[in-house]
């Protein structure tokens, strides 16, 4: 019987996802790790890899087609001689019906996704051939407690015969998304049936972050710590900077310092460097730090690790690199999962100051202003005209308390208005 090719879950958040491309149609052959094909997930089109070398047999879903479950079939793969008059296993349907193609659309040719990889305890890709699969599956066994004597450490035939029979692998579990509550939507349709609009469909991106900003405002605790920083040494110095790193192509820019600071301050207080962990507070080591960046229908989180033990020039570089491939959608799911600390600057956009929503499971997200002149008191009591900056930091309660918070958010002060400490 033909081998099931499977709507994979090519990042955590993933739960349904868009057929881009294929990149292969039927009758193709292929080999373990040969491109099958482009799948749209929440935040990015990522190319997906064959596992088992076979022939594609029938393409089950069409270019374009959106709203395809995780771990629905998606296409045939003929292995161990197989026909394609072989019975081919039905389709796992989707309950919502799948989007035709546009008409006169060709058949779709095709990247297949792999007969759903079995994953290890560890989290680790396991390589079983398709016979194998089959075989431990009716035998109850589990894959993850075998090791393959085949190519690479594949599980073959010979493997699982060997084996002994046991509990059939458990599912994880699903979390479902938390969806926005509010008025139902042929309630909000026909109050506005009069009214000249336009409906915009919800992509993949917009879904996960309702869903996402959503849990996080009803389930976490935020408090909100203010500060004022003044700016005119730092801008100084990156002027300074910028000079001497010009025959380099480098340009630092307040968002580089920022990064910086930050990440100096969560090693300066670290038991503020933490996430919430269910059931546990995990406190990090490392200081990698989480960037908002905007990018058409939502915005990306790009997460710089050990942004504490990096140059200002290496910040930069790496920053400028990671927004680049956001906003065109090519990150890879590591680049932007993680960290436990984010910053959100709207202050080139001329906003003086708002309060940002934490990325759990982060403990904290800092909210950047722009930078404005305005009169304050100096240490001798005279009236100077300053170049203030406005932040806030939004903090989880469950896994940082208002003292640490606020000790948190003076080391950052401290660091802007002293840059170059930052160096030494």
């Amino acid at each position: 019987m033909p081998t099931e090719i499977l709507m994979p879950a090519l990042s955590p958040t993933m739960e349904e996802g868009t057929l881009a491309k294929w990149l292969v149609k039927p009758g193709d052959t292929v080999s373990s790790g040969d491109l099958l094909a482009e799948i749209e997930t929440d935040k990015a089109t990522m190319e997906f890899e064959a596992v088992d070398d076979g022939t594609i047999g029938e393409l089950l879903v069409a270019e374009g087609t959106e709203g395809i479950k995780v771990n629905t079939a998606i296409a045939t793969l003929l292995v161990d001689g197989e026909s394609a008059d072989s019975p081919a296993p039905k389709a796992k349907a989707d309950p919502a019906p799948a989007q035709k193609p546009a008409p006169g659309a060709a058949p779709k040719p095709a990247k297949m996704a792999p007969p759903a990889p079995v994953a290890a305890k560890s989290g680790k890709r396991i390589l079983a051939s398709p016979l194998a699969r089959r075989l431990a599956k009716s035998k109850g066994i589990d894959l993850a407690s075998i090791t393959g004597t085949g190519p690479h450490g594949r599980i073959v035939k010979a493997d699982i015969e060997g084996a002994k029979p046991g509990p059939a692998p458990a599912k994880a579990a699903t979390v479902a998304a938390v969806m926005p509550t509010g008025p139902a939507t042929d309630t909000v349709l026909k109050m506005y049936a009069d009214r000249d609009a336009t409906e915009i469909k919800l992509d993949g991106m917009r879904k996960i972050i309702a869903a996402r900003l959503t849990e996080a405002k009803q389930t976490i605790p935020h408090f909100y710590l203010r500060r004022d920083i003044r700016i005119d040494d730092l801008l100084a110095f990156r002027a300074q900077l910028n000079k001497q790193l010009e025959k380099r192509g480098v340009k630092l820019s307040v968002n580089d310092f920022i990064i910086k600071a930050c990440a100096l301050a969560l090693q300066q207080v670290p038991a503020a460097n933490a996430v919430w962990a269910g059931d546990r507070i995990l406190q990090l080591k490392p200081s990698d730090v989480a960037v908002a960046v905007a990018v058409e229908g939502g915005l990306f989180t790009p997460v710089l690790r050990d942004s504490d033990t990096k140059s200002l020039s290496q910040l930069s570089t790496e920053m400028k690199d990671l927004a680049a491939r956001a906003r065109t959608r090519k990150l890879a799911p590591h680049e932007y999962q993680g960290g436990s600390f984010a910053v959100s600057n709207l202050g080139m956009f001329g906003i003086d100051n708002f309060d940002a929503v934490i990325n759990p499971p982060h403990g904290a997200i800092l909210a950047v202003g722009a930078g404005v002149k305005k009169p304050v008191v100096g240490a001798d009591d005279q009236i100077m005209i300053a170049t203030v900056m406005s932040v806030t930091l939004s903090v989880d309660h469950r896994v940082i308390d208002g003292a640490l918070g606020a000790e948190l958010l003076q080391a950052i002060v401290d660091n802007l208005e002293n840059p170059m400490a930052m160096l030494a």
